[in-house]
C-alpha cells in the first residue's frame, strides 16, 4: 500500500483533501501531519478518525526532529503540504515570527526530509497572494509567471517557502509541484477567516466589519473545486512547474457580506465600515488555463448557491462552531465572533 503525507491535514482546506483523497484512493494510507492549533482541528476529520487507512500524528513541521521521525515512521510515497501560517491579520499584528517558522523553516525541514526519503512528488500548497495587487480596474490577471511581489508578511512567508520549493528541484531534483490557488470557501473554515466570521456575526446579530470602502475583489473558489484540482496536480502535474487553480468568480467583499446578510434575512445596516488593514490588496484574479488545459480541470461549484449552502453549514453546525470558536479564543481571548 502506498502513503502520502498531509501535513496540515487537519485544517480547512487539508481536512477535505484528506476526506475525499481516502474516497477516491482505497490503495493509499493517509498520515496527517499536524501541529493542532486552534486552525488544526481533530473535528473536522471525526468520521474518518477510524479509518485502518487514516493516522494523526501530532507535529510541527518547524520541528526538524519531528519531521524527521515522521519521515522514519512511513515511507512516504508523496507528501502534500497544507501545513501553515496563513491569516493575513495575525501576520500583521504581532504573529509574524510564526509565520516565518512555519512558512519558510518548516518547509525547509519537509524539503530536505522528502529529499533524503526519495519522494515521488512533493505538492507545495501556496496562494495567490505572493503576487501582490491587481488594479481594480485592470482586467489582468495572475498567471504562472507573474513575478512575486508579497506586500505582507504572509505573502513574503509563503513566497520564501515556494523558491525553496523550486531551489529543491533545481538543485537536487526533488519532484516538486507549487499551487496558487485563490480564496476559498466552504464548511469547516475556521472562524477568523471573512466568510465564516461574517456568517458568525450575522447569526448573532452583530456588526459585519468590512475594511475601507468593501470594494476589494477576490477570486473565490469552493473548497472542494480545489481539493480536485490538488488530485489533478499530484498525479498528472509536471515536475518543477507551478499551477494556478481559480474559482473564476470575482466579487468585492462588500457583495459577500450583501449576500450573506441575505442568506440569513438580516438586514444591511449590520455592515460596519472599519479603517483599511495595512498594505491591503486591492484585488486577486487568477489565470487558471494552464491547469484547464494542460490537466484537463475544472471548476464545478458556482458561488451564487454554495455561498448560501455555506451559510447553512454554519447555521446547522453549531456544536462544531462553538469549538472552532473556543479553541480561537485560547489564543486570543479578546477576539470578537
Amino acid at each position: 500500500m502506498r502513503t502520502i503525507l498531509v501535513t496540515g491535514g487537519a485544517g480547512f482546506i487539508g481536512s477535505h483533501f484528506v476526506r475525499e483523497f481516502l474516497k477516491n484512493h482505497a490503495d493509499f494510507m493517509v498520515v496527517n501531519f499536524d501541529k493542532l492549533t486552534y486552525a488544526g482541528n481533530p473535528d473536522n476529520l471525526t468520521d474518518v478518525s477510524k479509518s485502518s487507512k487514516y493516522e494523526l500524528v501530532k507535529g510541527d513541521i518547524a520541528d526538524k526532529e519531528a519531521v524527521e521521525a515522521v519521515f522514519k515512521k512511513f515511507k512516504q510515497d508523496f507528501v502534500v503540504n497544507f501545513a501553515a501560517e496563513s491569516h493575513v491579520d495575525r501576520s500583521i499584528h504581532g504573529y509574524a515570527r510564526d509565520f516565518v517558522d512555519t512558512n519558510i523553516y518548516g518547509v525547509f525541514n519537509l524539503l530536505a526530509a522528502a529529499k533524503d526519503a526519495g519522494v515521488k512528488r512533493f505538492v507545495q500548497i501556496s496562494t495567490d497572494e505572493v503576487f501582490g495587487s491587481l488594479d481594480i480596474s485592470s482586467k489582468s490577471k495572475f498567471n504562472e509567471k507573474t513575478q512575486y511581489n508579497p506586500r505582507s508578511p504572509y505573502s513574503a512567508s509563503k513566497a520564501a517557502g515556494d523558491l525553496l520549493c523550486h531551489a529543491y528541484f533545481a538543485t537536487y531534483g526533488l519532484p516538486i509541484v507549487v499551487t496558487h490557488c485563490s480564496n476559498n470557501y466552504g464548511s469547516y473554515q475556521y472562524p477568523e477567516k471573512l466568510i465564516p466570521s461574517f456568517i458568525l456575526k450575522a447569526l448573532a446579530g452583530k456588526p459585519l466589519p468590512l475594511y475601507g470602502d468593501g470594494e476589494n475583489i477576490r477570486d473565490w473558489i469552493h473548497v472542494l473545486d480545489h481539493v480536485s484540482a490538488l488530485e489533478k496536480v499530484l498525479f498528472k502535474g509536471k515536475n518543477g512547474e507551478t499551477y494556478n487553480i481559480g474559482g473564476g468568480q470575482e466579487l468585492a467583499n462588500i457583495k459577500i457580506a450583501k449576500a450573506i446578510l441575505g442568506a440569513l434575512k438580516k438586514p444591511v445596516s449590520l455592515i460596519k465600515y472599519v479603517a483599511d488593514r495595512p498594505g491591503h490588496d486591492r484585488r486577486y484574479a487568477i489565470d487558471d488555463s494552464k491547469i484547464r488545459k494542460e490537466l484537463g480541470w475544472k471548476p464545478k461549484y458556482r458561488l451564487e448557491k454554495s455561498l448560501a449552502q455555506t451559510v447553512a453549514w454554519y447555521k446547522n453546525n453549531q456544536d462544531w462552531v462553538k469549538g472552532a470558536v473556543s479553541r480561537l479564543k485560547e489564543i486570543n481571548p479578546h477576539i470578537d465572533i
